[in-house]
């Protein structure tokens, strides 16, 4: 039976809001721009459109796969040369949108290849989508179309279901085949994100990211932490986000109730790219939501 959003021209709003910030931060992300400004105007977009960020913009760069935001005073500029992860997310009342690009800053060429991989990666898995489709399926697709570019995708990160409030839903949607018999049903939403290196297709945990997420409702003994996970509730967040120093204190001192995410570094040094839509299973096929016209 199809599991449909009962709201889902919500999701499909959340996923347009979620694709024009992605196009804003990919055309931000140039030589001597900051990090912090261009995550800053990513979300400050999101918040205009009337939704809200459904995790920090990440900008990871170079051999940095995911999980990097700045801190509040990040002082580092983008240079030429620079591979940067543009990651995005955006929710309406929990419906969210998950959606990546990957930008080569001034335009150097020299990861051109890389880019593309992930791009036709990314492709050629929605092309599988469909009711009762293999995941293993999809990430086949994925990885057979990176690795025709001579490159290889990231065998331990994934794509991932999406529900409401909920990022990383009970399915994984892996970049290379051999992990799972799940199959797609339709109405489900799903996020597919393929991870192409240069180097040897694996990640490992590097420094703090800059992000957190509450474990659990924090209760209304420590009020800026309750007012903090009421507008987060269990969704990624960061110190940026704090309205006062209330609640900056809070955070300094309520890391056991946080999660904390490290930045995902490529284990062999090489450069990564990444592209990711969120994808509704409709009962023809992959009903791209956050790809723009």
């Amino acid at each position: 039976m199809a599991r449909y959003p009962p709201d889902l021209d919500r999701w499909r709003e959340a996923a347009r809001i979620a694709a024009e910030a992605r196009e804003l931060g990919l055309r931000l992300t140039v030589p001597g721009a900051r990090r912090r400004d261009v995550a800053d105007a990513i979300e400050g977009a999101i918040r205009a459109a009337g939704a809200e960020p459904s995790f920090p913009a990440n900008l990871s760069r170079n051999n940095e796969a995911a999980h990097y935001t700045p801190d509040p005073d990040d002082p580092v500029a983008f240079v030429a040369g620079d591979l940067v992860k543009v990651d995005v997310g955006a929710h309406l009342d929990g419906a969210i949108a998950d959606t990546a690009d990957t930008v080569e800053v001034g335009g150097t060429h020299r990861y051109e290849n890389l880019v593309r991989a992930a791009r036709e990666g990314l492709r050629a898995g929605i092309a599988q989508v469909r009711p009762g489709a293999r995941v293993n399926d999809v990430s086949r697709a994925i990885a057979e179309a990176i690795r025709s570019r001579g490159l290889k995708p990231m065998e331990n990160l994934t794509g991932h279901s999406i529900e409401r409030y909920l990022l990383h839903g009970g399915m994984a949607i892996p970049n290379v085949p051999g992990f799972t018999d799940a199959v797609l049903e339709e109405g489900q939403v799903i996020a597919i994100e393929p991870f192409a290196t240069n180097g040897v297709g694996r990640i490992e945990n590097g420094a703090f990211g800059n992000i957190v997420r509450f474990r659990a409702d924090p209760g209304a003994k420590d009020p800026a932490l309750a007012a903090m996970f009421g507008r987060f509730r269990t969704l990624p967040f960061t110190a940026r986000w704090a309205r006062s120093d209330a609640e900056r204190a809070a955070l300094a001192r309520s890391r056991r109730q946080l999660q904390t995410y490290p930045v995902f570094v490529e284990v062999g040094g090489g450069w990564v790219a990444q592209a990711e839509h969120t994808v509704l299973v409709g009962p023809a096929g992959a009903e791209v939501l956050s790809a723009l016209p």
